[in-house]
């Protein structure tokens, strides 16, 4: 009994330095609605910062000094960032700002590694709590004890600070209805300002209270902000008695979860998340009103099928793109079957976020399906390519099929955490399930046939379903299917009311998507010849939302610039230095800043400007003007 009760202890000891983390992006996006990935970064730098100090600063005074004067610091940094950066961007699309601090975050794991080098470093034990209390010959760490009386004061603190003060009436005030704020005098950009550098505080000081119970690395950031956005929604946006009960019960799903369900520890916590959102779409303390949402950053442009001498120029270029085996090498083809790979996995969800207005953190999940799709056939069943890459995306179109029955019913944020709970089970279930899967060792030797087995036959494969499933994609865009599913973004109400059944058609596109995406695995999984749990990963998740924002989100195929420019920028950083991802992420903010519409977006609005601007009678102005392109 008195080791369960440890356990428990312990449980609550993780849920201190959680609920740190979660209540400031909680606190931060109620208020300025910025999904902020870059929370994880900052209480990385946080913890790095306090690492720093403590080791120089000696005694009780010193290291606790520490402690406040890294959280402080890392709020200055945050304060920056958000005039620096964040507020040029405020009017951007809000899926835009997701896609700059995910740039921050590139950013900060090369700036990192770079100071203080990519060793784990393991800090100083905190003065006053360096021993443990025995507690029926099972031994708690004092400091653990203090985490755990830490939490429930921080959530005293925050609950004064927004009931009993004004900046916390105007803060609560700006969750509920901002423009009505800004309607009474308040200042809208200095208010946005505070409660993002105490977000970023709460994370930093997070961050700077594990030093002595955690080793301080460079991937520390991924790890919890994953957890995090998995509190927030349980919690419900913007509600800090959410985060912190979230915190508990999501830490003590961790803490038992490896004791009870050892098999299914992993994906407990998404499970749970999956089954309240299902249940309370809103979070358990969320408000259904900001479930109701539409999605950020997709508004309505008026779509035009391209014209004549439009199409000519990407008949034009396509058949430039196929001549590349005539003069390129095999490691150039290898590159240009990959970015063909990802173009078919960025048109997958561009048509599921632009078309259909439903932004997916998890379409990773069938992309990996398709790969091990193939894996099953190719090596289980020892069918032939040809049927491989026929039934090997099927599974992919069951996993949509499945998952999307349950995220159609939600929108939002709620419906993108949603898929990313179903992408971390499936991710979860293919790391685990090592006699079927291979586990973290995979499924090796998926090798294509002969006809398929050079770099410049398989280029070509790519290249030709690559262009077959945009044109296809495209075609759906303007037929009757696309615009019943583009009447359910722009009005859930007025579509239904004229008789379409909105939820079907979403669900459709849905599972059109999954398949899509499941094609471009299948084909990966010949390329590299193999399939690991990584082609499931968060990460990669992340990178189709990269391809299609950098393209354009309001445009009808910038997902295809988006994937070749995001794709070929990063293949070749990889291979010139050891600093790809600053550099990487450093181009991700300049093109958010300079390009906040994505690169076909803005280039569609320097086309317009110059239509407007030509004399009358010049060949610009009888050009008809197809603002998706």
């Amino acid at each position: 009994m008195a080791f369960y009760v440890v356990q428990f202890l312990t449980g609550l000891a993780s849920a201190a330095s959680l609920f740190l983390v979660a209540s400031g992006l909680s606190i931060i996006f109620g208020v300025t609605r910025i999904v902020n990935f870059a929370h994880g970064a900052f209480y990385m730098i946080g913890a790095y910062i306090a690492f720093t100090l403590t080791e120089r600063l000696s005694g009780a005074f010193g290291f606790w000094g520490s402690i406040v004067a890294a959280a402080l610091a890392v709020a200055l940094i945050g304060v920056i960032v958000e005039m620096v950066l964040l507020r040029r961007i405020y009017h951007a699309p809000e899926l835009f700002q997701l896609l700059a601090t995910f740039g921050l975050t590139l950013m900060v794991e090369d700036l990192v590694v770079l100071i203080w080098g990519p060793d784990d470093l393991v800090g100083r034990r905190a003065p006053g709590f360096k021993g443990a209390i025995d507690f029926f010959g099972q031994n708690i760490p004092s400091y653990d004890l203090f985490l755990i009386g830490l939490g429930p004061v921080v959530l005293g603190i925050l609950w004064l600070l927004f009931q009993r003060t004004r900046w916390g009436v105007l803060v609560r005030a700006a969750t509920q209805d901002r423009d009505m704020v800004a309607a009474l005098g308040v200042n809208q950009k200095w208010l946005f300002t505070s409660v993002f550098a105490v977000g970023v505080f709460l994370a930093a000081l997070g961050g700077a209270l594990q030093i002595p119970r955690d080793a301080v690395h460079h991937a520390m950031d991924l790890r919890i902000i994953v957890e995090v956005f998995v509190v927030v929604v349980i919690g419900g946006l913007g509600s800090i008695v959410g985060a912190f009960v979230a915190a508990v019960l999501v830490s003590e799903l961790n803490a038992f979860g490896i004791l009870i369900f050892p098999k299914i520890s992993i994906i407990l916590v998404f499970l749970v998340m999956a089954v309240v959102l299902i249940v309370r779409p809103w979070g358990l303390f969320g408000k259904p009103e900001a479930a109701a949402r539409k999605t950020p950053g997709l508004t309505v442009n008026p779509w035009r099928p391209l014209s004549s001498n439009e199409r000519l120029a990407a008949l034009a270029t396509l058949v430039i793109a196929a001549t590349l085996p005539l003069f390129a090498g095999n490691y150039a083809l290898t590159v240009g079957s990959e970015i063909a790979i990802f173009v078919i996995f960025a048109v997958s969800l561009h048509f599921l976020m632009s078309v259909g207005g439903l932004a997916s953190f998890g379409h990773a999940a069938y992309f990996g399906l398709g790969a091990y799709g193939i894996a099953f056939l190719a090596k289980m069943a020892g069918l032939p390519m040809i049927v491989c890459l026929l039934l090997g995306p099927l599974l992919g179109c069951m996993g949509a099929a499945v998952f999307g029955f349950f995220a159609v019913q939600l929108s939002g944020v709620y419906f993108a955490m949603l898929t990313l709970a179903f992408a971390q089970i499936v991710w979860s279930i293919a790391f685990q399930w090592v006699s079927v899967t291979g586990g973290d060792n995979g499924i090796l030797g998926v090798w294509p046939e002969k006809w398929a087995a050079s770099p410049s036959h398989f280029y070509w494969l790519a290249l030709g379903v690559a262009a077959l499933v945009t044109v296809a994609l495209r075609a759906m865009v303007f037929s009757p299917f696309g615009y019943a599913l583009r009447a359910t973004r722009d009005s859930l109400l007025r579509s239904e009311a004229i008789g379409i059944n909105a939820k079907r058609i979403q669900w459709t596109a849905f599972v059109i998507a999954g398949t899509t995406a499941g094609i471009g695995g299948a084909l990966f999984a010949y390329l590299k010849g193999s399939v690991f749990p990584d082609n499931l990963g968060i990460s990669l998740s992340v990178d189709a939302l990269v391809m299609v924002l950098l393209g354009g989100v309001e445009t009808v195929s910038g997902a295809v610039i988006g994937a070749i420019v995001y794709k070929a920028l990063n293949i070749w950083l990889v291979s010139q230095t050891d600093l790809s991802k600053l550099v990487l992420g450093g181009f991700i903010v300049l093109i958010v800043v300079v390009f906040p519409k994505g690169i076909v977006g803005m280039l569609e609005m320097l086309a317009q400007r110059r239509r407007k601007t030509s004399p009358p009678g010049s060949p610009l102005l009888a050009k008809p003007i197809e603002s998706a392109e």
